[in-house]
């Protein structure tokens, strides 16, 4: 049993230190964790040797320890909350773009962000950036050692700010497509949430009736010794017991198993990518809307990243990695391979037929005035209303189809089960 000296952060955020004895850092880990308490440093002692505890950022806190002449390390992750979500990198963003427009040195500005943060991963990196940029680093080199919070679009925008003594301004354009880009998920998530809610409820309600509603009036139809079954009610029937039998249930689940894992593994072949790449944007209603999402941040992106003096090759190669469909991310990169051959953007994207010609025509005539980016942004926030139009007639579309679809199908599991009883009472007054 060895006696360990820790500091944590209990309940009300403030910072308590102790000793516990464990057998091993995981014991000790887990006993600070039932005292309620959030541990943050963990350090062995002996009689002989305490060492000093070493806190160190990135969502970890190192503690030394010497033991029988061998220097160790402990290692404590963040536990439950080492995520950085996309809307604290959008709202640190927009912080630091006011605190450097405002006239604050970029170190200072970083290291107000950080006290004002509460403990979390994101409070260690920005202390981390800190320390990269007091040591004489550029902020866009501290920030590609974190390439899970900050992807290469965020970073080469930061890189061509520093290169053009811009930083302030790039800042506040990143902070502005995060935000933007963030409000276009929102509402295509918003949109999903009440056919998403509908579909759980009316699967509750289908798996109640097959579990239990059913199993009684088959009950009950066996202690009425019907003869013969109207073929609706047989079909609930069967498929109940199917339902309730562990051999049919496993086949099922296996066969639905075995169908997500081909999907997967062909999913990461081209030709099959292209094909559902395709057939997403043929989709009635629902395929426009997947062009227009992706147009809308297509032209963001772009934009966005040429406006703050990325080159546009590298612009190009960042927003294809940015896209979801392949179809898309194919013609941009016949683009791509059409500029450094000195020809035109507008060619490949009308070749491609995955852009609409208006975008198309915008973006030809941006290329033609040199005003390419301005003219990418307004195509931008053109596909931003349509987006919001084209959810508007998809939802006014699902949830009725729906609502009468759940409907139907409860309605013909309930006629199914008392049509023998109505054949029955139909009998009994002929008789």
């Amino acid at each position: 049993m060895s006696k360990f000296e820790y500091k944590a952060i209990n309940s009300n955020g403030k910072e308590i230190s102790g000793f516990v004895d464990a057998v091993n850092t995981q014991e000790a880990i887990g006993r600070i964790k039932d005292k309620g308490y959030y541990p943050i440093q963990l350090t062995e002692t002996e009689d002989k040797f305490v060492s000093e505890p070493v806190s160190t950022s990135g969502g970890h806190v190192k503690a030394p320890v010497k033991k029988g002449g061998v220097s160790k390390e402990i290692v404590i992750p963040f536990l439950g909350i080492g995520v950085v979500k996309s809307q604290d990198v959008a709202l640190f963003t927009r912080q630091l773009a006011t605190l450097i427009d405002a006239g604050l040195p970029l170190v200072r500005s970083l290291n107000v962000l950080h006290d004002q943060l509460k403990l979390g991963p994101l409070k260690d990196v920005i202390e981390s950036l800190s320390k990269e940029v007091s040591a004489g680093g550029t902020l866009s080199e501290a920030l590609a050692k974190y390439p899970k919070i900050f992807n290469s679009l965020y970073i080469n925008m930061i890189k061509a700010g520093e290169a053009g003594g811009v930083l302030e301004i790039v800042l506040e354009r990143l902070a502005e497509f995060n935000e933007k880009s963030l409000a276009l998920i929102g509402k295509v998530k918003a949109a999903m949430a009440y056919p998403v809610l509908v579909v759980v409820f009316s699967s509750a309600v289908l798996l109640f009736l097959t579990l239990f509603l059913i199993p009684k009036f088959m009950d009950i139809f066996a202690s009425m010794d019907i003869e013969e079954m109207p073929v609706p009610t047989m079909l609930i029937m069967n498929f109940s017991r199917m339902f309730k039998n562990p051999l049919c249930l496993g086949l099922g689940l296996g066969l639905v198993a075995a169908l997500i894992i081909l999907y997967k593994t062909f999913s990461k072949m081209k030709g099959f990518k292209l094909f559902i790449a395709k057939i997403k944007l043929r989709v009635p209603v629902a395929g426009e809307l997947t062009r227009k999402i992706e147009v809308a941040m297509f032209s963001r992106t772009l934009g966005t990243l040429i406006s703050s003096g990325v080159p546009i090759l590298q612009a190009l190669r960042i927003t294809r990695g940015t896209m979801s469909n392949e179809l898309i991310s194919q013609a941009l990169g016949r683009v791509h391979d059409s500029i450094r051959e000195g020809e035109s953007i507008a060619a490949p994207l009308k070749a491609s037929g995955a852009f609409p010609l208006m975008v198309v025509n915008m973006i030809d005539v941006g290329e033609e005035t040199g005003s390419l980016d301005n003219m990418l942004i307004k195509v931008a926030d053109i596909y931003d209303g349509e987006v919001d139009t084209t959810i508007s007639a998809l939802t006014s579309i699902i949830e009725p189809f729906l609502i009468i679809s759940m409907g139907l199908i409860v309605g013909f599991i309930v006629i199914a089960m008392f049509l023998p009883l109505i054949q029955l009472m139909s009998s009994i007054g002929v008789n």
